[in-house]
């Protein structure tokens, strides 16, 4: 079979992920789309995507796919030989090992962030896993390049070694600082109390903990779970607590002089005087972006196209109503719409800002929003 594909089946179709891809793959790459998806009584079986779909991708709950997949294998039978399968799961090991089971050439994916709300992981980074790719070498390579995102390639097992740092010991450290924040709510209440006190570095882990809170539970749960490198994470992080719990609780100057040895020697020389001049300066940037969305002189502004010259358009009114901008930043709704959040210096006139919205509303241009 040639490695050109027209029909691509998700197996997952109903899921957050599968809609997304399903949209991704028909509008970005002109590819007809088909899904079996429990949820879905009307989607395909699984037999119709096996015997239809040249790409067939796995988009599922991180504890079902490689069995599922060991499904695929069996019910495929042979006739997945020349094709390409694919996974989108967060652990790479065990699905990628279920597919090898399979005749298909074999690719597993990561990306990393929840289905964006953009048609595109640009500005997104995506760990791919290449375990058996030859004919489908340059599909593999255009589909990244269709994806627009930041492509890391990777063995499965380093993989998830790494996502036992990069995500699961991310996640836990913030849900154990949400259960902490909970427990302290009848003493100092609930997070709400908490924020007029707010430092930039309270604001961004809360804001991470709402995050983690707010999307698919099961998700996190499989990250957790699912990689057998998380426990042995998870061990040496309590380590480092502990050991600051007893340098705390031993209060003298020999365990404040091991506390700096461990924050200033030791894990500076690890990072590197390179790699902390960078952070630091991507935390201030996040700062001063956090400073700009409390400006409350301010408009939020929908443009109903994404297309060159929008923007122009849209800066050009405040000209001529002389307005001068402090800050605008840009983002994407849920529907893909692109929003701009439009501050003002400090003094201008709310009069002037008010006609500028109206001329904004009125010419089509953008839909202000409500303030």
């Amino acid at each position: 079979m040639s490695a050109a594909p027209r029909i691509v089946g998700i197996v997952g179709s109903d899921g957050a992920y599968g809609r997304w891809l399903a949209r991704f793959f028909r509008e970005r790459m002109q590819l007809q789309v088909i899904g079996h998806d429990p949820a879905d009584p009307g989607s395909h079986s699984p037999d119709m995507l096996l015997e239809q779909a040249d790409v067939l991708v796995f988009s599922a709950p991180i504890r079902h796919t490689p069995a599922l997949i060991a499904e695929y294998v069996q019910r495929s039978a042979g006739r997945e030989q020349g094709r390409l399968w694919l996974d989108v799961t967060s652990v790479k090991e065990a699905p990628v090992q279920a597919m090898l089971t399979s005749h298909a050439e074999v690719v597993g994916l990561h990306p990393m962030t929840a289905p964006p709300k953009a048609p595109t992981l640009k500005g997104r980074v995506m760990v791919v896993c290449e375990a058996r790719l030859q004919a489908w070498q340059p599909w593999v390579q255009a589909l990244c390049a269709a994806l627009q995102a930041e492509c890391v390639q990777a063995t499965p097992d380093h993989h998830d070694q790494v996502m036992a740092l990069v995500q699961a010991m991310v996640h836990a450290s913030h849900l154990a600082q949400a259960g902490v924040l909970r427990e302290y709510q009848p003493q100092l209440g609930a997070l709400a109390a908490l924020m007029p006190y707010r430092s930039a570095s309270f604001e961004l882990n809360t804001a991470i903990i709402a995050r983690i809170l707010s999307l698919n539970p099961a998700i996190y749960e499989d990250i957790q779970f699912g990689n057998p490198y998380v426990a042995p994470m998870l061990e040496r992080l309590v380590g480092q607590l502990r050991a600051l719990q007893a340098q705390v609780g031993q209060g003298d100057d020999a365990a404040r002089a091991a506390f700096r040895q461990q924050l200033l020697a030791d894990n500076q020389a690890a990072f590197g005087p390179q790699v902390l001049a960078e952070g630091n300066y991507t935390f201030e940037r996040v700062g001063y972006l956090l400073a700009d969305l409390t400006e409350t002189n301010a408009l939020s502004v929908h443009l109903p196209e994404d297309r060159p010259g929008s923007l122009r358009e849209l800066l050009h009114v405040f000209e001529q109503h002389g307005i001068s901008l402090a800050s605008i930043h840009s983002s994407r709704t849920p529907g893909g719409e692109v929003h701009f959040r439009i501050g003002f210096v400090a003094g201008t006139p709310v009069q002037a800002v008010d006609a500028a919205a109206a001329e904004v509303d009125a010419s089509g241009i953008g839909r202000v929003l409500p303030r």
